[in-house]
């Protein structure tokens, strides 16, 4: 199904929010209708249900996002706490099958080998992939002189297979006509974690570049330097001369890290933005069976003004066989990170809100979760 977006967002990030490290808060209960953040988002239509601690892991990509929630639905509800820690989606899931955490965030859906393993602690259901928010995932460089870079999916794959190793190559300098390309050494950094970025990262250079791995969570190309999650990367660009790595916007914005425009065969370069990325996920289609709404992006997109390098992150859930003490807690807390409140927190965050029709069969799922 095509995805269709009516309200198109812009790209602000606050910088403290892109501190790295697990957010603990208690919710302490309130009147407050203004919500303890998230720039004035209403917490008064938050139901709350359960008690007690709901432990999460997962995608650091929904980290800045994810701390806005929690705020603001501990600002609403007392006597529950939300723990997650941003460990990167692959440690996310393995730790969800291993049952030791009520949901996990993951920027990449399930694989069929890990809904089968889910059947194992979801019992009597199985794990189900609910996408909750989007957005572009920026190259940002650190390149001396050179404030407006253009690059394209092929010699990306090279830079970060050790291919191109200096920042005036002929291919780049072909892309960048008249830009001062210093004859300097290109310092690639990837994730040293299992990522849902790097899966997504891949997946665009192998869909639409020259890249000779096959996608994955765990990086696979030649060379380059390693840091883990995605404030472990950005840090290393904007500290490190010559420097190059994938990361959510979010992250390049609160850095003030400049970020490459993509030429991807339409009439322009593509800026990395929320509403460029939305033109992209608006090309997305479903997947996933019945209630898993897991989406196949299309990161060959030629598409004017379509930023195709763009991840849809979900929350990964049982559909069924919850645990008692735990199930109250979650349905209250993924109901409202999906409703239009919890949707609209995301608005000055670099994240995009999810399109009206796959929002509709999010909160429907979890309406159903048991």
């Amino acid at each position: 199904m095509k995805l269709q977006r009516k309200n198109r967002v812009r790209a602000l990030a606050v910088g403290a929010l892109a501190v790295s490290g697990a957010l603990t808060l208690s919710a302490c209960g309130s009147d407050d209708t203004t919500g303890a953040g998230g720039g004035g988002a209403k917490t008064s239509n938050i139901k709350c249900d359960g008690k007690g601690k709901l432990l999460a892991s997962g995608s650091s990509a929904q980290k800045n996002a994810m701390d806005v929630w929690v705020q603001n639905y501990s600002g609403a509800c007392k006597d529950t706490e939300i723990n997650y820690q941003p460990t990167g989606s692959g440690a996310g899931v393995t730790t969800f099958l291993q049952g030791q955490t009520a949901f996990a965030g993951s920027d990449s859906a399930l694989k069929p080998d890990e809904v089968t393993k889910s059947k194992q602690v979801c019992k009597g259901g199985q794990a189900v992939d609910l996408p909750m928010l989007g957005g572009p995932i920026a190259v940002g460089y650190n390149v001396p002189g050179v404030d407006n870079l253009v690059l394209d999916a092929k010699t990306l794959s090279k830079i970060f297979n050790s291919e191109i190793k200096k920042w005036n190559d002929p291919a780049i300098k072909q892309l960048n006509p008249g830009a001062k390309l210093p004859d300097l050494k290109i310092q690639p950094f990837h994730r040293s974690d299992d990522s849902g970025t790097t899966d997504n990262f891949t997946k665009y250079l192998k869909a639409a570049g020259d890249w000779k791995h096959e996608p994955a969570k765990k990086w696979e190309g030649e060379g380059g330097q390693a840091a883990s999650g995605s404030a472990g990367v950005s840090s290393q660009v904007k500290q490190t001369s010559g420097a190059i790595s994938y990361f959510e916007l979010s992250y390049a914005t609160a850095s003030k890290i400049p970020t490459a425009k993509l030429n991807t065969g339409a009439k322009e370069p593509v800026e990395a933005t929320v509403d460029n990325a939305s033109k992209a996920i608006s090309e997305a289609t479903q997947v996933g069976k019945g209630d898993d709404l897991a989406l196949k992006l299309n990161y060959n997109t030629k598409a004017e003004g379509a930023y195709p390098i763009t991840l849809v992150t979900y929350e990964i859930a049982c559909d069924k066989g919850n645990k008692a003490a735990t199930l109250p807690a979650t349905k209250s807390f993924l109901t409202y990170i999906s409703s239009k409140d919890g949707q609209s927190a995301l608005k000055e965050l670099g994240y995009a809100p999810l399109p009206t029709e796959i929002a509709d069969k999010v909160r429907a799922t979890v309406a159903k979760i048991s």
